[in-house]
């Protein structure tokens, strides 16, 4: 593989659009998705009066496709049937904007926490059955979940989740704001993704501006997103370890997470990689002293890595705790429309980074376990071989220092775009709308958001007692459902 910029493939243009009457959202949907297209969004924006305007969002290795639907009576036919993936976003459409979807039956509440019990959890029965209630008030310092399960004894029958509780209204906040403010509402809907938004959003509002990245800003950006890509991966890890009190593994990557956010933070100015991103162009300049210095010791935490990985890999009694431990299988997978590192560890071999023209990835190939079985331990180990990669990438674009970038108009304007960036949790979609340079819609949809309706899924089978180790190993953020 090389990081290199390949002029080959150039950058995508805006998305294309298919606007289509409420009685053919479900056919136009469908024959998307039968044409091979993946689900990658579903937004409601309203459009004055009773009128909301529904735009659904596939992903194709040429480009995206957008269906957009206004809807007088705010009413269309449900696709949750043949795209279950789709189930979130309708009940979020419904919530926010009192879209009814016919035929997602029983549509329950997924904002709405007035709702009663019944209405938002799954009804189960039998001998012994209890429930077990879990926040949404944690110990730790974490956002607020609620986590309702349904068990017998100590084996979970079904989980129930509620989330939301603490949504910002940055969507909608960013609506009328200038195009070049849009990513600081975006960044800030999850700190460990920042970079990832800020990219996505970035892309989609210079893809409708009509302006493409040059070979330096497409490298800086790069940069950016795999220094993002491995401490999260580095803390995940250790999460993992925690999760099963394996203290070694926890303390030692959490030791090399907290010396590549040091990096960042001499790199790029913060440990987060806060405002590194902005519209048209890249400020990442660092002095080529610190840029030798900084690749000096990612590849010395490679090195400590692969030792530790060893470890990890050879102690029995921390695999023994992992092995086949919330299993999310392939056909699952594909069926939910689960991204990113969870997704590849049940072999779904898909990772946005080969279709980014955008950024610097040139011959770029996602890598799965060997036995990609969809357990804890698959998605530990997921993590571990993408480390390797992410650093590799690292070494070959730190080769020369990075310059400042900008971008150059290739085409004409466009109402609507969409920028898709691969995220430490998976792929994050950012549809932008705008009017001139103002934004008259932003709708962010990120790998956590995709990815709960997937955790829930892998839990039933498990101990109650296994349910954080699980948790842990998918590692969602709460704040990105909270924009």
């Amino acid at each position: 593989m090389t990081a290199r910029p390949d002029g080959a493939s150039g950058p995508r243009s805006a998305a294309a659009i298919t606007r289509v009457a409420p009685a053919g959202w479900r056919p136009a949907c469908l024959r998307a998705h039968a044409d091979g297209a993946r689900f990658a969004g579903l937004f409601g924006a309203p459009r004055g009066g009773r009128a909301v305007e529904l735009r659904a969002v596939f992903s194709t290795p040429a480009g995206e496709r957008v269906i957009a639907c206004e809807t007088p009576e705010r009413a269309v036919e449900s696709v949750v049937d043949v795209l279950p993936a789709a189930a979130w976003d309708e009940r979020e459409a419904h919530d926010l904007h009192g879209v009814r979807f016919v035929g997602h039956e029983p549509l329950r509440p997924l904002l709405d926490h007035d709702a009663a019990l019944e209405r938002w959890t799954v009804p189960v029965a039998g001998r012994d059955a209890h429930q077990v209630a879990v926040g949404p008030v944690h110990a730790g310092v974490i956002e607020s979940g609620h986590f309702r399960f349904h068990v017998v004894g100590e084996l979970i029958l079904s989980l129930d989740l509620r989330l939301f509780y603490k949504r910002r209204g940055l969507e909608a906040a960013a609506t009328g704001r200038p195009a070049e403010d849009a990513i600081a509402y975006a960044q800030r809907a999850c700190a460990a993704c920042a970079v990832t938004s800020s990219v996505a959003c970035a892309q989609a509002c210079e893809a409708a501006l009509g302006l493409a990245p040059d070979d330096e800003l497409r490298r800086a950006r790069t940069v950016l997103l795999e220094l993002e890509r491995v401490y999260n991966h580095l803390h995940d890890i250790s999460a993992i370890c925690a999760g099963v009190g394996f203290a070694p593994g926890a303390a030692a990557y959490a030791a090399l997470k907290e010396r590549v956010q040091r990096l960042n933070l001499r790199l790029a100015g913060h440990r987060f990689l806060f405002g590194s991103v902005r519209l048209g162009g890249s400020d990442l300049a660092p002095a080529a002293a610190d840029v030798a210095d900084a690749r000096a010791q990612l590849r010395t935490t490679g090195d400590e890595h692969a030792a530790l990985w060893r470890q990890l890999h050879f102690s029995r009694s921390l695999q023994e705790r992992l092995d086949a431990v919330g299993v999310l299988g392939r056909d699952d997978a594909e069926r939910l429309g689960a991204v990113g590192p969870a997704a590849r560890a049940a072999g779904l071999r898909r990772d946005v980074r080969s279709e980014s023209t955008r950024l610097c990835y040139g011959g770029f190939a996602p890598v799965t376990p060997a036995v990609p079985a969809g357990d804890v331990a698959s998605r530990m180990t997921q993590r571990a071989i993408e480390l390797e990669q992410s650093l590799a990438v690292l070494d070959e674009l730190l080769a020369d220092p990075p310059a400042p970038g900008r971008t150059r108009a290739i085409g004409p304007t466009a109402a609507v775009a969409v920028g898709r960036v691969e995220s430490p949790r998976g792929a994050t979609t950012c549809l932008v709308e705008l009017d001139g340079r103002r934004l008259r819609a932003l709708h962010l949809r990120t790998g956590s958001y995709a990815n709960w309706p997937s955790l829930v899924h892998a839990v039933p089978g498990s101990l109650l007692a296994d349910f954080p180790l699980i948790n842990k190993s998918f590692e969602l953020c709460y704040a990105c459902v909270d924009r």
